[in-house]
């Protein structure tokens, strides 16, 4: 059975939320630089700038304008908060899927342990601290326990009158333990861990793995949904995070389907249309329309 359309004269949700995510990228990071390259394009790799090319060119309102080359760390900030908007635009607007009182945040740059303020990982905190008064612990632990997302949602414990809306759920000495009741504790739970990467370029990117893991190991209670959004263009360096299990939930490209044209459009692509086929089948590729509804899940 096919969805359901929505009626004529009001476009989708996530059709207008991806517009808007496009044309504040266009207005801020993505352009065209003084050397004639898309900014996520590697200027030395000829696939990669004829895919970002592709892809820029298919945007919302796409402008010809150059401008200078931004640095990586200014791109990355200007993408984590384009990210956090775009969903604060629509994972909020989906609670009739997912009821709460949420919060989307982007984590501020050097704070390595803001993972610290959600119910699950507040006892990183005592460990930090112990690291620090013992040398030989801190040795043992290296940095197995610094988490640094870059965009977080979380969703605030419960009260008891809420909880019992319905119907008398709690009393009588049941459920002392659950940090869903904000009468049990009072920090925010972590929903999801989202780490912005504009391009991937270096083994850095791998941090992304590196901090899902952590985030795996050190959790006292449900493991928060882990993603990794990205405008890099390369098929190639897509699967170097994409494919595998057991980390990362799925990676989320900022243009999936423009890519998919960009790549298929291409006559030297066929490498990398074998690759991009392998990671959307495989379950392993998605685009950035369908992260607020897989939040929901």
């Amino acid at each position: 059975m096919m969805p359901s359309l929505p009626p004529v004269g009001f476009p989708a949700l996530l059709e207008v939320a991806r517009s808007d995510f496009h044309k504040s990228l266009m207005q801020t990071i993505l352009h065209i630089h003084t050397d004639g390259e898309v900014a996520n394009a590697d200027k030395d790799n000829a696939l990669s700038c004829r895919i970002a090319r592709s892809i820029y060119d298919q945007l919302p309102n796409p402008t010809t304008r150059t401008r200078r080359k931004a640095k990586g760390q200014s791109s990355g900030k200007a993408f984590e908060m384009a990210i956090a908007a775009y969903l604060k635009a629509t994972f909020l607007k989906l609670d009739h899927l997912r009821p709460g009182q949420w919060q989307v945040v982007r984590i501020a740059d050097g704070d390595t342990l803001a993972v610290a303020q959600f119910a699950q990982y507040s006892h990183l905190l005592e460990l930090r601290t112990l690291a620090e008064a013992n040398p030989q612990l801190a040795a043992i632990l290296g940095s197995d326990y610094t988490i640094t997302p870059d965009v977080v949602i979380s969703r605030n414990p419960v009260a008891d009158s809420e909880i019992d809306a319905p119907r008398s759920v709690v009393g009588g000495g049941t459920a002392m333990y659950s940090p869903l009741r904000r009468a049990v504790q009072t920090l925010p739970l972590l929903h999801a861990s989202i780490s912005a990467k504009w391009t991937i370029r270096s083994d850095r990117s791998q941090n992304s793995r590196t901090e899902a893991l952590n985030l795996i190991r050190n959790r006292k209670g449900p493991l928060p949904h882990i993603a990794v959004v990205t405008a890099e263009p390369l098929p190639s360096r897509l699967a170097s995070i994409a494919l595998g299990t057991g980390d990362i939930d799925c990676v989320y490209h900022f243009a999936l389907t423009e890519l998919m044209h960009a790549v298929h459009s291409d006559p030297k692509a066929d490498d990398a249309k074998e690759m991009l086929r392998i990671m959307i089948e495989g379950k392993r590729l998605r685009d950035i329309s369908d992260l607020p509804l897989d939040l929901c899940i």
